[in-house]
């Protein structure tokens, strides 16, 4: 089997692996998640490959992460509120932030047209090597080194952004404050189901005009609902 020669200063290396909080058996993997195509292609003789097939797996492994985090921090959350949380927690701001916190820009190798355009900082790049170092981590020891390091960086966010996006009523308020003489009232338009299963309809007014309709286990969760579709609805 030809041996891929490692690119990248062996002390930087060192140093990521020590801000990552994972000793990598194969250090070609991880050498490999941080080597931008534009470096591969000026280097195709030594063997480099780039970051891209890294990143499609750590794409999806970083999904995964996500979503089982947040499975387990809230077991009543609904999954619409599920898919919302995770897309905000692995949009690439928030990749970038978690790239920026570990210095990753700094371990990179890049083509000299990326280095000389400031490629190191560079948020598409950034996420997508971050989204390969996932990638690595997983082939390397597993989902559970995975999980460790991305609960470390997003885990606190979730219960942050949990509460930011459920609590549509207090969002809704303040928009309507906004103007004078505006009243918002909660109304209960509907119930079904037996009691340890009773689903409630409930209906948002502004000025009684009804401008939203929500459904929840609880009437607080329908009514955070309504005001969610009312904040939709706005917002077109």
């Amino acid at each position: 089997m030809h041996k891929v020669a490692i690119t990248i200063n062996i002390d930087n290396l060192e140093k990521l692996q020590n801000i990552l909080e994972y000793s990598f058996n194969d250090l070609v993997l991880l050498d490999t998640a941080l080597t931008h195509s534009s470096y591969a292609n000026e280097n195709r003789k030594s063997g480099s490959s780039s970051n891209e097939r890294l990143e499609f797996l750590g794409d999806s492994v970083l999904g995964m992460t996500v979503a089982t985090i947040i499975y387990t921090a809230d077991k009543d959350m609904p999954e619409g509120q599920m898919t919302r949380l995770r897309a905000e927690l692995v949009c690439e701001k928030s990749l970038v932030s978690i790239a920026t916190a570990i210095d990753l820009g700094s371990c990179l190798h890049l083509g000299k047209g990326e280095e000389k355009s400031g490629g190191r900082l560079r948020p598409s790049i950034l996420a997508d090597a971050l989204e390969a170092v996932i990638g690595a981590i997983y082939l390397d020891g597993g989902f559970e080194p995975v999980y460790s390091f991305v609960s470390n960086f997003l885990g606190e966010k979730v219960s942050d952004l949990e509460f930011g996006q459920s609590d549509y009523k207090t969002r809704l308020q303040e928009i309507i404050q906004e103007k004078a003489c505006q009243t918002l009232d909660y109304r209960v338009t509907g119930e079904k189901g037996p009691d340890h299963l009773k689903i409630y309809t409930v209906e948002v007014r502004l000025n009684h005009v009804s401008i939203g309709l929500g459904t929840g286990k609880s009437k607080k969760e329908a009514e955070q609902d309504a005001a969610r579709v009312a904040l939709e609805s706005m917002a077109k």
